[in-house]
């Protein structure tokens, strides 16, 4: 994979949020030639900034919902690949700003997809949606690709209508053989790890909260997530991507990347399981007091199909990925070194080594 991203020139949107961030990070080891476009730096601290990621990637700042200035930033990027990331990803942000996540959501996504339309270059595209697509119903078994998408929340509800975007541009225009964008869809679980610091989730709440011997207060103990290191869907992104620059098969699916499909994990066991790594330790159930906020209990994938056509499946086990995420933290609240790039470096150089262990295509090159 390493070969097929040298020289390559990468777009990446969202670029400073947390997954984006260490996409970028990944995609600059790999030697490719990234450029990003955010609107802004999205929290404080930020993994962009703590690891002094702006040396590595070319720097554009515009809102994704701007058609005129998005168009000209891709018309003069000339991207090989893309991967579009930036979102309002947050659910209770999207309560109190609903039409502003519907609208970066949904109507940036089709800004990407109009933008890439009339390429004059061969364009490999992996746009990013979320689980929260799907209709849950909070069924035991994992959703597949094929399951209905749609949500009761403003936020899942926004990622369905970024899907109906991307449905019918590739039916409108996407298959058309002068084409030359290929697209595919991809949708991840709940992603943990060092650098994020967005509110209302529960590792940055923790290590927020435990730095400074504070309780935390936790409104949700039993439900359910599909717990994965960053690491994971990125390196899905980026075998769909190289495999689908390759194989037209590929073009217009859709893929989950999540953990394994027996590897059920309530916001109860991944802090109970952080705080293993981490001293005097302690949290609150206010479990009742969230108000009307619409919260999931039980969410499952099914990643079968990544298997099947990507050859990808997940490398970390629970424990090492929260190993992995509270040692990021504990690094950098206790360490406080200068910059987080050396030690972000040597945990992807870590991951990868691992998925070589285990046998994983994508990491042999």
């Amino acid at each position: 994979m390493e070969a097929f991203y040298k020289d390559k020139s990468v777009l990446v949107t969202g670029h400073t949020g947390f997954k984006g961030s260490w996409l970028v990070h990944w995609l600059s080891l790999m030697g490719a030639k990234v450029t990003g476009i955010a609107n802004s730096v999205p929290t404080e601290p930020a993994n962009f900034i703590t690891s002094q990621l702006a040396d590595l990637v070319r720097d554009i700042r515009l809102d994704v919902r701007n058609m005129d200035e998005l168009g000209r930033a891709i018309r003069d990027v000339e991207p090989d690949i893309v991967f579009h990331l930036a979102a309002q990803s947050l659910v209770r942000p999207s309560y109190e700003y609903p039409l502003e996540t519907i609208s970066t959501n949904a109507m940036g996504t089709a800004n990407i997809l109009e933008s890439l339309r009339n390429s004059n270059k061969p364009v490999t595209a992996v746009l990013i949606t979320s689980d929260k697509a799907y209709d849950n119903v909070e069924w035991v078994w994992g959703y597949r690709e094929t399951d209905a998408l749609g949500g009761k929340d403003i936020y899942s509800a926004s990622k369905g209508m970024a899907e109906l975007a991307i449905k019918c541009y590739l039916e409108s225009f996407y298959r058309d053989k002068e084409c030359k964008v290929r697209l595919a869809v991809a949708r991840a679980g709940n992603v943990i790890g060092g650098g994020d610091w967005a509110t209302d989730r529960i590792v940055p709440d923790c290590m927020r909260a435990w730095s400074e011997n504070r309780n935390v207060d936790i409104r949700n103990p039993a439900a359910t997530r599909p717990w994965q290191h960053v690491l994971e869907p990125l390196s899905g992104y980026l075998s769909l991507a190289c495999e689908l620059s390759a194989r037209n098969e590929l073009h217009g699916e859709a893929f989950n990347f999540g953990p394994p499909s027996n590897q059920d994990h309530s916001v109860r066991d991944l802090i109970t399981e952080m705080a293993r790594h981490w001293d005097n330790s302690s949290w609150n159930d206010i479990s009742g007091q969230s108000g009307k906020l619409h919260e999931a209990g039980l969410l499952k994938l099914n990643c079968d199909k990544a298997l099947a056509m990507l050859g990808w499946m997940p490398t970390l086990d629970f424990s090492r990925t929260v190993e992995m995420t509270v040692s990021w933290y504990g690094m950098f609240y206790q360490e406080k070194p200068t910059s987080m790039q050396d030690f972000s470096r040597d945990q992807i150089l870590q991951y990868c080594t691992l998925a070589r262990e285990q046998g994983m295509g994508w990491a042999n090159d």
